[in-house]
């Protein structure tokens, strides 16, 4: 997604306008939802989100440094609209102190890992102690599978990946930045959460 290094507000709530009282908006047909990607460097967080985003896939994306940002605004079919303010993390090992920045106030994090590649699948795990940890009690958590697509090149089993978030309470998609399977999918489900 490129070279953005910019910081997350500290004071985003997880939906705008919010009454902390009892959480409920204000205008409860107009929310913004903070949602954060976190997973392994490689893995297609950036593909994921520029495929929801502006229906685009480039397979030369670059790394992302810090993280990205975009928002995306979808409408329901009772006339309400999600702002999805969506922080796209780096998963490169130095910039993992930072993460916490990020999925601080989320209201969704979408861990993300690559069906090839069992140490991302292992990372994934290491992302989901850390929000259980450290994220909103009652954030939504969302496990993906991503590059659906290399089902001939697949070294973590479906199963492998419905049982890491059934042991957590998450829910749990295989997603295809490339071919755009099941990516609009998983933001519809998570938006009607």
């Amino acid at each position: 997604m490129g070279c953005s290094s910019s910081l997350p507000d500290r004071n985003m709530g997880r939906l705008s306008g919010t009454n902390s009282d009892n959480g409920v908006a204000p205008d409860a047909k107009n929310l913004r939802v903070k949602l954060v990607l976190l997973g392994d460097s490689g893995v297609g967080k950036s593909c994921i989100v520029l495929r929801f985003v502006r229906g685009q896939f480039d397979p030369t994306s670059k790394v992302t440094v810090g993280a990205s940002f975009l928002s995306q605004t979808v409408a329901l079919q009772d006339s309400t609209t999600v702002k999805f303010e969506i922080w796209d993390t780096a998963g490169q090992e130095r910039y993992a102190a930072l993460a916490p920045l990020y999925y601080r106030g989320a209201a969704v994090a979408v861990v993300v890992y690559d069906i090839t590649s069992p140490e991302s699948f292992a990372k994934a795990q290491y992302w989901v102690k850390e929000l259980q940890k450290h994220g909103s009690p009652d954030i939504v958590m969302a496990l993906v599978g991503n590059k659906a697509d290399l089902q001939e090149k697949r070294e973590v089993a479906v199963q492998d990946g419905l049982d890491q978030a059934e042991k957590n309470g998450m829910l749990f998609m295989e997603t295809s930045a490339k071919t755009a399977d099941n990516i609009n999918q998983l933001f519809e489900i998570l938006r009607i959460i």
